[in-house]
């Protein structure tokens, strides 16, 4: 894998914390502070700098949706945590489906 193709990779920690918080709109103290409560923890450069990804961006933005609705920070991020358990519990029902629809074929 080159350094171009880690681009597409959503993981990838790609945004500096200026450039999120302007795709976000949101100030860089807003991303200080979700960091500093362990709730969006973001890969650090070499030189010390926070560094998103878009996977990280995403969870932000549904954070803010969250806080905008008129939720705490921290029922917000019960929330996104739960919404987070209840998309593995799906994805994992989903993988035990098809391994038993591949099984009742054989």
């Amino acid at each position: 894998m080159n350094d171009l193709d880690k681009l597409d990779d959503p993981a990838y920690p790609t945004f500096t914390i200026g450039q999120a918080a302007k795709l976000l709109e949101v100030r860089q103290a807003f991303l200080r502070n979700l960091d500093n409560a362990d709730i969006v923890t973001p890969e650090r450069s070499e030189g010390g700098h926070r560094r998103y990804s878009r996977r990280q961006l995403e969870t932000v933005a549904r954070l803010r949706d969250l806080l905008d609705q008129g939720h705490t920070l921290a029922a917000a991020s019960r929330i996104l945590g739960l919404e987070n358990e209840l998309a593995a519990a799906r994805e994992e029902i989903n993988d035990l489906r098809e391994q038993l629809d591949d099984a009742a074929e054989s």
